[in-house]
């Protein structure tokens, strides 16, 4: 997906929060686009919203949400004539994501209820309007810029406009392979934990509540404080071995114990629809051992060794037959750049880098291999890594020569910002729109109403 610039586009994430569709039986209407109408109390839930994640109160807000509204009714409006639509199946899979989301951040559904005023069902039934015009507002808005393409001459026209005095600087950076080591225990050492999932799901078995167990020993954090609950799902968002399991079983059934990646689990399918699957699970996962540490960096040293030892063979060779981490073998063991996974770039700024490896490549020559290290990862996991530095680029001015692919992306966001705007402010002089006079005043919503014809102003 490309990114968006605009503020004006930012109405994916912010109308999206789950809010509640209730209506008062009087509600003042805030704004018309053709023939959809935006309810005071829409923007009021939804500040709401904006103020129960912690923000700090701030009326422009309302002036913000507003706009994103009236923007989601016109892009939503053009898709019914486009023909473009969601399926259930969509609507449901973003109802349940941000679902969880809510239920994390409220601690616990019991609570989130306890906010909303109601259950989670009811909640997730009144949302379902809300979300499906969303999801067809964002298709309609991809159409519009599924065209854009961005030449060579783009980007150079682009380059050539940006004022040489205020050309950004950018930081140092490095590209940083690695090949990763993780502590593997043996099936005596695993025996201990297959054996708690065994136990827990003996007990589910016997008639203990399947949620309520989930809540006290799964150790998947996203889904275990809402009962080991994972929504519906498709083939794509699980590890195989999952998925062989959930697809085989029918409603109500309850899986064997299984391994994969991330532990032991056994499963129980909610509901089966098509070829989507809402499922419950508990998670097992083993701790690691000193034993097992000791026995990654054995194979660690051995592979710096073959490396030192041996010229013929190169750093991406070994990483892509010796690393345990699927992101980056396949790469030849380099780093991509996380906040421009886009482009797939290994550049990565030096202060974006895991403090642990820039402290490392710091000290080492361009082309230099790292001795084994131990490095702790964000989820509390120790493996040990051999790091390689390919190549070091000083901080500088932007430059075509050294920063196209970065220039090419400014200019790709500046084209598809362009065509949007362009689109929004032809469909603007098409639809007739209608904003309550306590919101004219915002400065985001100039030039959207409507202009009154002379039989429509009142005399004075």
């Amino acid at each position: 997906m490309r990114k968006f610039g605009l503020a004006i586009l930012s109405f994916v994430t912010l109308i999206s929060v789950a809010t509640a569709q209730q209506r008062r039986t009087l509600d003042k209407i805030a704004g018309v686009v053709g023939s959809g109408i935006i309810l005071e109390s829409d923007i009021e839930l939804k500040y709401a919203s904006y103020l129960a994640q912690g923000n700090s109160p701030n009326a422009d807000i309302k002036c913000q949400i507003l706009q994103n509204l009236l923007t989601q009714k016109l892009l939503a409006q053009q898709a019914v004539i486009d023909s473009i639509d969601v399926k259930d199946d969509e609507v449901d899979n973003d109802v349940d994501r941000r679902m969880r989301g809510m239920i994390q951040r409220a601690g616990g559904q019991d609570r989130l209820e306890q906010f909303l005023g109601r259950s989670v069902i009811q909640y997730k039934d009144e949302i379902r309007p809300d979300i499906r015009e969303s999801l067809v507002a964002r298709k309609m808005q991809e159409k519009i810029t599924s065209n854009v393409n961005t030449t060579p001459q783009d980007v150079q026209s682009f380059f050539n406009k940006l004022p040489k005095d205020s050309l950004p600087t950018f930081n140092k950076e490095v590209e940083v392979g690695e090949i990763q080591f993780n502590p593997k225990l043996t099936p005596a050492e695993k025996e201990i934990y297959r054996q708690k999932a065994e136990d827990l799901r003996a007990r589910i078995l016997k008639g203990e509540d399947f949620g309520a167990l989930a809540r006290l020993y799964s150790q998947d954090p996203g889904s275990a404080p809402e009962g080991g609950d994972l929504g519906f799902n498709d083939r794509t968002a699980f590890v195989k071995e999952f998925t062989a399991n959930a697809f085989k079983l029918k409603a109500g059934e309850i899986s064997p114990v299984f391994e994969t990646e991330y532990g032991f689990h056994f499963l129980q399918v909610i509901e089966r629809r098509g070829e989507q699957v809402h499922v419950r699970h508990i998670l097992i996962t083993p701790a690691i051992t000193q034993a097992s540490l000791d026995r990654a960096k054995a194979k660690a040293d051995s592979v710096y060794d073959l490396l030192m030892k041996n010229k013929k063979i190169d750093f991406s060779s070994a990483a892509a037959f010796y690393s345990d981490n699927k992101d980056t073998k396949y790469n030849g063991g380099m780093l991509l750049n996380a906040d421009n996974v886009e482009t797939r770039t290994t550049y990565i700024p030096t202060d974006r880098l895991d403090p642990q490896v820039a402290l490392t490549t710091d000290t080492m020559k361009v082309g230099a291999i790292s001795q084994p290290q131990i490095f702790t990862g964000q989820d509390g996991k120790k493996t040990y890594k051999i790091l390689y530095l390919k190549s070091t680029t000083p901080a500088h001015k932007a430059n075509l020569t050294q920063d196209y692919p970065k220039i090419k992306e400014y200019a790709t966001n500046d084209k598809i910002n362009r065509t949007v705007s362009e689109w929004f402010q032809k469909r603007r002089k098409e639809t007739f729109i209608k904003i309550d006079p306590e919101y004219q005043q915002c400065s985001q919503l100039k030039g959207w109403s409507t202009p009154q014809t002379t039989a429509e102003v009142k005399p004075q």
